[in-house]
């Protein structure tokens, strides 16, 4: 893995939430410098923090500052980009830089069921980095697209990896409870959410039932031979500032005792720990045995955001087991996942 070349990168959507949280994350990377700054229309031309009014806790970043808002197309003063547009203006947006040859790591939906983009957790399928060149190819360009899928499809396929590698999943019913910086600011309207749950989130439920068999599946010949297994989703926003949360029910293709199932999920590691990459976590699935874990409060922030929490570990009277997932959504379900894309990126030589 090259440590020491820093590489210049720019961010697309730099003044939303998940563009700030990409800032935040990457103010003392070791590899990567942020050298330009892109987002809409009414923030071009202006110093960042003339443009952005900063969300997240601490200070916004001094080097940002200063730094003058862009258009979220090419040319741009960087090696590589990443990008949280929303997805109605993402697939011109990225699409152009990907012509334009930039690598680009993407958080937004617009290009994630491509059949020749990969939809990369690097803990599960980095063998789909081979679909670069197949898009390379196809598209008749040397940039491409890489996107991170949906923050809740990040975290429930996390939890079904191990599970599927081991003893197979047949089926899987998930019920989410959101987060509402999930939704952006201003997000949600106070009136509609307190006192409140939301039991309708547009499009998640099928970026999750779409996206997992995809994540899932393996990479044969020149595409992903989707997972066989069925998902069903149902999607709620909650009164929690971070975290999404989530109800899991599998049924398993062959038998398991519960304390499998815990030692599959606490002993799962996978080529980001081995290779030591800068923000994959010493464990990418936390297990904990208290009976009221894990709570968007106390495990969010597991593995400085990068680690996904499991607990309620339960024998299931309709399938065959029933457990509780968490995640931190705008770090490991967004940021987080992209930055640590690009590192499998650079440490298999897919960068260039």
């Amino acid at each position: 893995m090259n440590m020491t070349k820093k590489f210049r990168v720019g961010i697309l959507g730099a003044t939303g939430m998940v563009g700030q949280r990409f800032i935040q994350l990457l103010e003392n990377h070791p590899q990567f410098a942020i050298t330009a700054l892109a987002a809409s229309d009414r923030s071009q031309g202006k110093k960042f923090q003339d443009a952005c009014t900063w969300r997240l806790s601490g200070e916004m970043p001094a080097f940002a500052k200063e730094m003058t808002v862009a258009a979220p197309e090419p040319p741009l003063d960087c090696e590589l980009i990443f990008s949280s547009l929303p997805g109605d203006i993402a697939r011109e947006s990225e699409g152009a830089f990907a012509r334009a040859g930039f690598p680009v790591i993407s958080n937004s939906s617009a290009f994630r069921m491509d059949r020749d983009v990969p939809l990369l957790i690097p803990e599960i399928n980095h063998e789909h980095l081979a679909l670069i060149e197949v898009q390379r190819k196809q598209r008749g360009q040397q940039g491409y697209i890489v996107t991170n899928p949906n923050c809740s499809t990040i975290m429930l396929a996390l939890a079904l990896a191990p599970l599927q590698r081991k003893f197979g999943v047949e089926s899987v019913v998930a019920t989410t409870m959101q987060a509402l910086s999930g939704a952006g600011y201003p997000g949600v309207p106070s009136l509609a959410i307190s006192d409140n749950v939301l039991p309708f989130i547009e499009g998640e439920e099928e970026k999750i039932e779409q996206e997992t068999l995809k994540i899932l599946g393996e990479f044969k010949g020149a595409e992903i031979d989707e997972a066989k297994m069925a998902v069903s989703a149902q999607c709620h926003r909650v009164a929690v500032s971070d975290g999404h949360l989530a109800a899991v029910r599998v049924k398993l293709a062959r038998t398991a005792a519960p304390e499998e199932l815990k030692e599959t999920f606490a002993s799962f590691t996978e080529l980001p720990q081995e290779l030591g990459l800068h923000s994959a976590p010493k464990n990418a699935i936390i297990v904990r045995d208290e009976p009221d874990r894990p709570q968007p409060r106390l495990d969010r922030d597991a593995g400085n955001g990068m680690s996904i929490t499991i607990g309620r570990i339960q024998p299931d009277k309709v399938l065959d087991y029933r457990f509780v997932a968490l995640s931190h959504n705008t770090i490991r379900g967004a940021a987080g996942a992209a930055i640590l894309n690009a590192e499998l990126l650079i440490a298999t030589g897919n960068l260039i």
